[in-house]
């Protein structure tokens, strides 16, 4: 069986990151060009497919002006247990 870095909590991950860009409005064509990457990095990211650092994270929330801090909360509170 392979063994993966994506397990299935990164799909809670990836849902408040869709979620937030959606929220704030923007398209991933926009985020991309606020990150200075391509769409396909952003598509990438949120069909799960490209994992996402902590500093990544923070650039991500800053590029839909979304504090870090509560973005992340939101992730937490996806966890179980």
């Amino acid at each position: 069986m392979p063994t993966t870095v994506f397990g299935p909590d990164h799909a809670h991950l990836v849902a408040v990151i869709v979620e937030a860009r959606k929220a704030s409005g923007l398209n991933q064509v926009e985020l991309a060009k606020r990150l200075g990457k391509s769409q396909t990095h952003v598509s990438n990211i949120e069909r799960g497919e490209r994992r996402v650092d902590v500093l990544e994270f923070v650039a991500l929330a800053k590029a839909m002006s979304v504090d870090p801090q509560n973005l992340f909360a939101d992730v937490i509170k996806r966890l179980p247990g």
